[in-house]
């Protein structure tokens, strides 16, 4: 039997209860399952609590949103206890048990493709610690050196009797005895687990309904609320008409907040519906005249600013430009992308007294807390919070505003609310990747060498909201980045910045300005190289000579797509390099383009050094990931503004790449050994001007503003 397209998840699963003879869609709410019971065991340290059968649960402090937080940081845990794989279980180190314990498991902030290469080492540790613990034990069992035990696939032996001990039998001694003061790590040639392709462990679950996202949260009365907000950015509420709304069934309250009004129904639907029925007038302030074109001229202000801050300066730029035998300049602009997480926004809260819980699929679990005790106004010891996973974060869950909302819509009402926003609210209410414009202009010496290079980055910040005190003297670096932290070696360089900050609101969006700023850069370096008559690839080498991580994947990526090697006619590849989150990386794209502008791509090899890679598997899944993300915003992505608010509301409108849509994507790891890089992100920095430059390449058009389908390009 062939599923249709169209069908929906619901009659997927009705359609799979049939066919497999039923089965029932186990939805278990994190808090209350531990209120009746708890999942057992002896907790050897804050990481490890380990079951009588053997089953070893490892805490994760970050997030799990799709990338594989859940199996690649137990990874690194499990690699260190010796433990057999199979007996391994993730559960969420509570956020509030976590402000209790002095923070004892980190950061838990989830972005920036940090969660591996920030946590490595503790992670590593708390698994050796454990493992030493649980040796002690059972040589205090036997009466023997610790030093003549061993521990391997989940099973203490005294080698010089046999003896053994399985780690359930002792985990509770172990628990009671003091960790040692330090621990030996192993060195990767005795890795077993990392650096080898291991199951998700979130996969089964996920297949048969038992997971918890947001969404899924329910319990015995749990209220619903559906909530509007202004549809001008920092509008306010003027006037609010309730009642037909309050008298629709199913309906308990109408709530006004700061800028927006919560309709509490007994379910989403009607709460939804009534909302439709209030009659809310809007304070729209000075910015409902606001549009595209309006926001880009101002940024373009930018361009000529004679205040604009340096945020890079190498050698005597107007001198190496006017001494040039050639010059080449260009102007180039990306617009607002939404995060289009599939999952809305939405946050289960219940706010009892001075007792605040919350239910909430968040990048920061802290951040979390500390909004809701905000939000209640009470302390935040006072607050317990339950992470669920995500359904998609890409940055946009690192902003709390939902908490805040819910928080303040269940104490409103006084009974557990559950707020999720529509698809609408989600889309027309994001924290978008900033608008950038950027004029750049290159000299060649008569040799066809790069010798001068003068850019000028107009953006807004995002840091100028949320981290001010990071911007010096006007210069926000983070805007800068894949520019300011450029590798090519150019003798004369000037980078400078003006900032152009807008009424819409501006977050970190996946590998955040390692998507416009490399689109920037790699396709100005490809058009400089054409003029100079190079390849682009070897006009990149020569640029790179003193960077070798980027020249490393760079030839990596070269090698892997045959560059230089011939192609079918009318198919023509594009390169681009850029490193980011800790991580080098490169890509290049084979296309061919159609007469009517329909762009069939072929095959995307993406090279990539993360240092280590720890699960093969789920990083083949990120570089995946990161070129269906980073297509779909080069063909489709753009938030337009009329009358001050985002125009796009839904995904008839804010297009996403179909899998019929989708390439051959080849993953190519090189990795070094010698760092801890990021993979959730860098991967995606060179798609868009790989792309643009293998357009350049088949119909010798230069895209120089996002997204394609702008300029007449499609997936064919």
């Amino acid at each position: 039997m062939r599923a249709s397209a169209n069908a929906s998840r619901r009659d997927f699963l009705k359609v799979s209860a049939a066919v497999g003879g039923g089965f029932a869609l186990e939805l278990a709410v994190p808090g209350l399952a531990r209120a009746q019971g708890g999942s057992g065991g002896a907790e050897v340290n804050a990481w490890v609590v380990i079951r009588p059968n053997d089953t070893v649960v490892i805490r994760v402090a970050r997030s799990e949103m799709g990338q594989g937080n859940f199996t690649g940081l137990p990874m690194l845990v499990a690699e260190e206890l010796e433990c057999e794989w199979n007996r391994v279980r993730a559960e969420y180190a509570p956020p509030h048990e976590h402000l209790r314990r002095n923070r004892v498991w980190g950061s838990m902030a989830t972005g920036g493709s940090r969660s591996t290469r920030d946590s490595h080492e503790y992670l590593r540790k708390a698994g050796a610690t454990a493992r030493e613990m649980l040796i002690a034990a059972a040589a205090q069992q036997w009466r023997v050196p610790a030093s003549e035990c061993r521990a391997a696939s989940s099973v203490i032996t005294h080698q010089r009797s046999g003896r053994r001990l399985r780690f359930g039998q002792v985990a509770e001694a172990a628990s009671k005895l003091p960790p040692p003061k330090d621990v030996k790590l192993k060195d990767p040639s005795e890795w077993k687990l990392i650096g080898k392709s291991q199951r998700r462990l979130d996969t089964p679950e996920k297949v048969t309904g038992k997971p918890v996202f947001g969404v899924d949260v329910r319990f015995p009365g749990l209220l619903h609320a559906s909530i509007a907000q202004s549809p001008v950015f920092k509008g306010k509420v003027k006037a609010v008409d309730g009642a037909a709304a309050r008298g629709m069934r199913g309906v308990v309250d109408v709530v006004q907040l700061d800028g927006a009004v919560a309709v509490v129904a007994d379910n989403w639907w009607r709460a939804n519906q009534a909302l439709k029925a209030l009659k809310i007038e809007w304070d729209e302030g000075p910015n409902g005249n606001v549009t595209s074109a309006s926001i880009k001229a101002f940024v373009r202000t930018g361009l000529t600013d004679p205040d604009a801050r340096v945020g890079r300066r190498q050698g005597d730029v107007e001198q190496g430009l006017a001494a040039a035998a050639k010059t080449v300049e260009a102007e180039y602009y990306a617009p607002f992308l939404n995060h289009a997480t599939m999952e809305p926004m939405n946050c289960t809260a219940w706010v009892r007294g001075d007792r605040v819980e919350i239910w909430v699929p968040t990048q920061n679990g802290e951040a979390a807390l500390a909004t809701a005790a905000s939000a209640a106004g009470v302390s935040e010891r006072s607050v317990e919070v339950h992470k669920t996973h995500l359904g998609g974060g890409f940055g946009r869950r690192g902003f709390q505003d939902y908490v805040r909302q819910a928080v303040h819509i269940s104490k409103a009402v006084g009974k557990p609310v559950k707020l999720m926003w529509s698809r609408e609210e989600d889309m027309q209410h994001g924290f978008y990747r900033p608008v950038t414009a950027t004029r750049m202009k290159a000299g060649l010496d008569a040799q066809g060498r790069l010798v001068a290079l003068h850019m000028r980055v107009a953006s807004q910040s995002i840091l100028a909201n949320v981290r001010p005190q990071d911007i010096k003297d006007g210069l926000d670096r983070h805007a800068l980045g894949g520019l300011i932290d450029s590798p090519y070696a150019v003798p004369n360089e000037l980078l400078e910045f003006a900032m152009r900050n807008t009424h819409v609101p501006v977050g970190f969006w996946r590998t955040v300005f390692h998507t416009q700023n490399p689109f920037f850069r790699e396709s100005f370096i490809d058009e400089v190289a054409h003029a100079a008559g190079r390849d682009p690839y070897e006009f990149r080498r020569e640029l790179l000579a003193s960077s070798p991580r980027n020249l490393g994947v760079l030839d990596a990526v070269a090698k892997a797509a045959g560059w230089g090697s011939p192609l079918p006619a009318g198919v023509h590849r594009g390169i681009a390099v850029q490193d980011s989150h800790g991580s080098w990386a490169a890509t290049v794209i084979e296309l061919a383009v159609s007469a009517k502008g329909e762009v069939t791509v072929r095959r995307v090899v993406s090279a990539i050094n993360p240092g280590h890679v720890v699960n093969p598997d789920g990083c083949v899944a990120q570089v995946q990931s990161c070129v269906v993300y980073g297509l779909t915003a080069a063909f489709y992505g753009e938030c337009t503004v009329k009358n001050g608010r985002v125009e796009q509301s839904n995904f008839h409108d804010y297009r996403m790449m179909l899998i019929g849509d989708m390439p051959k994507v080849e993953a190519v790891f090189v990795p070094t050994g010698d760092f801890w890089g990021g993979m959730g992100e860098p991967p995606q920095a060179s798609i868009a001007p790989a792309l643009a430059n293998a357009i350049f390449a088949a119909t010798g058009k230069r895209i120089r503003e996002l997204p394609l389908k702008n300029h007449g390009f499609s997936i064919a």
